[in-house]
């Protein structure tokens, strides 16, 4: 359970627009302060809604034995909508967006770093994917106990935020180096982000529905 949910996390961490908007505020005025609020958005958002989902999931009874048919069935529809939206994406490819600026209201706070308009941007940006909610899963249908499942969640979200932390954590110890290549990591991202996207999207569609089919045959 720990290792599939950990993967799926990883890939749903895989998030341009996170990375691109923590290398901003790592370059504010205020880097330290306003970098931090942002984390705490971040996990605040992906803390509460793994909890819901958690109880959702488990409020249907997916984790019980007789269930495994319906928790088979719900990773294969997940699975299924990952590749529509990677269909989606690659169909729209034209033009190279910034992911900084994929949604207006987003552009506007980030292009003013300030600490609560930080938080609130990590709250925004960290509202749950597909394939955050498909990590989420692995641990809502699994047979685990209270601990278990909890140190599942906390693990999930503490790698869901990895482009936020690790940013923060880095530019602490070496604040100029830092600066220096998240700037030119930023400018690969802005070129190949809807690529990024895409290879997550395939990857954990590919193996949402590969596990959903394998559980239902």
């Amino acid at each position: 359970m720990l290792a599939q949910a950990a993967g799926l996390a990883l890939l749903s961490a895989l998030s341009p627009t996170a990375l691109l908007i923590a290398a901003i505020y790592l370059g504010s005025a205020r880097p330290g302060l306003t970098s931090m609020f942002y984390l705490a958005g971040a996990v605040a958002m992906s803390l509460v809604m793994g909890v819901v989902v958690l109880l959702v999931l488990r409020s249907a009874g997916l984790n019980h034995p007789d269930q495994h048919a319906a928790r088979y069935g719900l990773r294969l529809g997940l699975g299924v909508v990952l590749l529509a939206a990677a269909a989606f994406v690659a169909a729209r490819r034209p033009r190279q967006p910034d992911p900084a600026k994929a949604h207006g209201l987003v552009s506007r706070m980030v292009a003013e770093p300030a600490p609560l308009s930080a938080f609130l941007v990590g709250l925004l940006v960290f509202a749950p994917g597909v394939t955050f909610i498909a990590a989420l899963q692995v641990i809502a249908t699994a047979s685990a106990g209270p601990d278990l499942t909890s140190l599942a969640v906390i693990l999930v979200v503490v790698i869901n935020v990895l482009l936020v932390w690790l940013p923060i954590m880095l530019h602490l110890i070496a604040p100029t180096a830092t600066e220096r290549r998240l700037k030119a990591f930023n400018h690969w991202i802005r070129a190949h982000g809807t690529t990024v996207l895409i290879g997550v999207l395939i990857v954990a569609g590919g193996i949402m529905v590969s596990d959903g089919i394998y559980g239902l045959v």
